[in-house]
């Protein structure tokens, strides 16, 4: 029988070798045309196996050139013109030859430069823009240049003006301080950038050498970047040299291969070389590689399926969630888990929907039911118990700022119970916008208008309303374009005009929000005037423009509002978000599954904003039904909803499951005896639990600032702490109310399990309990102790799932 199986391993590693064999080998483009000084391409070679698929050869194909006099050959595929004339390349990969033409033409023609179209690109691609380097506020070292390249005028002027004219010298240009720093011959804080032979050091010493011509107006701008390949299928450990192409106003296009930035939104699935190289790793997945010149991106798909046979599976769909997840699992050759059992479905639908433990009277109830529509029906009754306003009320009162000591607690209060009153009445969720973008009247009476008292610029509340309600970033853009995406410095003023002119004022021994005013802002840069302007849409005229842009927001064609309502719940049910993060939605960084997120965006706007309809709607599905437990092929999976994933529970619903159990309230300050942690409206009301596990302090509107991550600190506390140990035996508390009550050891554990876990303890766990019960020298109650103690500090108890 091993001699067959042996045979069999044999023969079948003998096809898959011939399915990956190479049958062909094609160069793209097929015929190159190198016309003007300096001109590169990078030629991309491919390979078509026996089984269809398309690799990546590049980097292993060897090219020679019948005349080295007319082209040069360098790394990556890269063919410069040298001198005018035709010639032929050889290439050979995979045992295959191919031929491809070349022409070369007005290689001698004077080249001019431009320092924005030429040199700035430099400074993006090798980082002396950043942040983090000459691009901070105070420059480094005496030397500043705009972050990002947002303001090229300035950059020369810092090159040719300042530093007494060591920096560039035309006259001896190799002496320049710009070309000794940059290749290390000076010493340099940044270590050296280039190398001499580099066609970045050629550049650069030809532009010096031409007395650093000024920036000139007429040159052509650049309109469009696209990267080829688009996208590609990769086999675990495959490589992919991208090209990347700038479209320019005068109809050119220029390989930028060489100067632009490179970034991959999943590292995990793919990473990307500084030269624009992929390489697929060993995790199935799908991510985007973004790269940028200048102020234009473009986007490469890679996807990583799953090596080996192709994964069969059938699951009935709940809903039309189903089909799409499951027909992207496919794509991956991912298999889901299986359903989840009730006890795991009622933990979890629970702790997401309410942010609380079912009780143990709950989960043998829920566990006795036979009647095949339960899930819903529990879903239906966690949707109309207070306990759901409160935690959506807190998770919102987050993200809006509901900030006690901006506002003082009066106005904070009134701030929370406008949220919670909306969360509790379902109030559609683009009522609950308007509510904010378009609050006016004292700040005593109108809850949202707090809002304009926290955040108090108009910059500052345009970034804040797009990133809550569009998920969308655009703070960055106040100084220079985004780094990652289509938004400027007009689009920043365009946004902020909105509330240009809205203030806080004093009237009636009181203060309220007012407008006044035309809507508009400068241009932070220029100082034009920008009109108000939604993201991406026509400006607006009106004297109060928020309410135009309230309708834009909740407009069915808005390409932002309902995705983001759709991703952020998403995430709040998954754990990541189908765009992760959820308010960084941008072109570079696509959805994981964008066929879903439309669907799931088209129902929101279908069911009118109806955010009990959507949690029904995802809780329903059997995606989101789907068990922890991995299986072969998805054990590494952590974004496609092939099975539930461990999540952190947020502190506040940490602090609550802890004295449910233990039958110990805690105390805040300022709120009333028996107030739970998720009813807090106060952010500075926290007790060290709160702070160990990242409740977060209402600074910003970023989901970020509420920490997720586990931390040493957090083991530590629930594993040490004297708090949660008194809790534990404490003589009213549960645990010894348990003891008293229950005789049967079998029956305290079993208690234990479904208090602390929502469900039966297995065979195995209820031997070890019992048997600790009866054996412990400590005596009964000690022992019932332990094991809560225990338990408590499982996986298990501290995170959903």
């Amino acid at each position: 029988m091993s001699r067959m199986l042996l045979i069999l391993a044999v023969l079948g590693s003998a096809a898959i070798a011939r399915a990956n064999e190479v049958v062909a080998i094609a160069a793209d483009p097929p015929r190159l045309v190198l016309d003007g000084p300096a001109s590169r391409w990078t030629l991309l070679i491919s390979g078509q196996t026996a089984s269809g698929k398309t690799t990546d050869l590049t980097a292993k194909a060897v090219v020679t050139a019948a005349d080295s006099k007319i082209v040069q050959l360098r790394p990556h595929g890269v063919v410069r013109g040298v001198r005018d004339g035709e010639t032929t390349l050889r290439v050979e990969a995979s045992g295959r030859t191919i031929t491809v033409p070349v022409t070369v033409s007005n290689s001698t023609k004077p080249r001019t430069f431009d320092f924005e179209m030429d040199i700035e690109p430099m400074f993006g691609r090798f980082g002396c823009n950043s942040a983090g380097c000459h691009g901070k506020a105070e420059g480094q070292n005496g030397f500043k240049l705009s972050v990002f390249g947002y303001d090229p005028q300035a950059d020369l002027d810092a090159l040719v003006k300042e530093g007494r004219g060591r920096r560039l010298f035309p006259s001896a240009p190799e002496s320049s301080l710009l070309l000794a720093k940059a290749t290390g011959r000076v010493p340099h804080g940044g270590g050296s950038k280039i190398s001499r032979n580099s066609e970045a050091y050629e550049t650069l010493l030809a532009w010096v050498t031409s007395a650093s011509s000024p920036k000139n107006e007429d040159v052509p701008k650049p309109t469009s970047l696209r990267v080829e390949p688009a996208e590609r299928v990769f086999d675990f450990g495959s490589e992919q040299q991208l090209r990347v192409i700038v479209r320019y106003s005068d109809g050119r296009d220029v390989d930028v291969t060489h100067l632009a930035r490179y970034q991959s939104n999943r590292d995990a699935v793919a990473i990307v070389s500084e030269d624009g190289t992929i390489t697929a790793k060993d995790i199935p997945g799908e991510a985007a590689v973004m790269a940028a010149y200048l102020n234009e991106v473009a986007v490469f798909r890679v996807l990583v399926p799953r090596p080996g046979e192709p994964v069969k599976f059938e699951r009935p769909a709940n809903n039309f969630i189903d089909p799409l997840v499951d027909a992207k699992l496919r794509k991956l050759n991912i298999a889901p888990s299986e359903l989840a059992e009730d006890a795991e479905f009622l933990r979890r639908v629970s702790l997401d929907i309410i942010g609380t433990l079912p009780t143990s009277v709950e989960a043998r109830r829920f566990l006795a039911d036979t009647g095949k529509d339960k899930r819903a029906k529990l879903v239906e009754s966690l949707l109309a118990r207070p306990e759901y306003a409160d935690l959506w009320a807190l998770k919102w009162a987050d993200l809006l700022r509901v900030d006690r000591a901006a506002l003082g607690p009066k106005r904070a209060y009134n701030y929370y119970r406008w949220i919670r009153q909306s969360v509790a009445a379902n109030d559609s969720f683009d009522k609950l916008a308007r509510g904010i973008v378009t609050a006016e009247g004292p700040l005593d009476e109108v809850g949202p208008a707090n809002f304009y008292q926290v955040v108090k610029k108009p910059g500052e509340r345009a970034n804040a309303i797009s990133q809550v309600f569009l998920g969308v970033r655009v703070a960055c853009a106040e100084c220079h374009h985004h780094p990652f995406d289509r938004w400027g410095q007009e689009d920043y003023a365009g946004l902020s005009a909105f509330f240009s002119g809205i203030s806080v004022n004093k009237m009636a021994g009181t203060e309220a929000v007012a407008s006044a005013g035309k809507a508009t802002a400068k241009h932070p840069r220029t100082g034009a005037v920008i009109p108000a302007t939604p993201l991406g849409a026509p400006a607006v005229e009106a004297e109060d423009a928020r309410h135009a842009l309230a309708d834009w927001m909740a407009a069915p064609e808005n390409p932002y509002f309902a995705r983001n309502l759709a991703n952020r719940m998403w995430a709040h049910l998954f754990g990541p978000g189908l765009v992760d993060p959820v308010d960084d939605v941008r072109a570079t960084n696509p959805p994981s599954n964008p066929q879903l997120l439309d669907a799931l965006a088209k129902h929101v706007v279908d069911s009118k904003f109806d955010v009990k309809q959507l949690i029904r709607t995802i809780t329903a599905s059997r995606a989101y039904q789907t068990a922890c437990k991995p299986t072969d092929s998805n054990a590494k999976d952590d974004r496609n909803a092939s099975r539930s994933l461990f999540r952190p529970v947020p502190a506040e619903v940490l602090a609550d499951m802890l004295s449910q159990v233990t039958g110990v309230t805690d105390t805040y300050f300022g709120a009333p005896d028996g107030t739970r942690a998720i009813q807090l409206w106060d952010s500075e009301s926290a007790t060290y639990l709160l702070k160990t596990f990242g409740r977060p302090f209402r600074l910003t509107v970023c989901e970020c600032e509420r920490v997720t991550e586990p931390t040493l600190a957090g083991v530590l506390h629930t594993l040490n702490s004297d708090e949660i140990v008194d809790k534990l035996r404490h003589e009213g508390g549960a645990i010894a109310r348990l003891v008293r009550s229950t005789p049967d050891d079998d029956k305290l554990g079993e208690e234990l399990s479904l208090a602390f876990l929502s469900r039966f303890p297995t065979k195995a766990e209820r031997a070890t309990m019992t048997t600790h019960l009866k054996s412990s020298t400590a005596g009964r109650r000690a022992a019932a102790e332990d094991l809560a103690w225990a338990l408590l500090n499982t996986r298990e108890f501290q995170q959903n799932h």
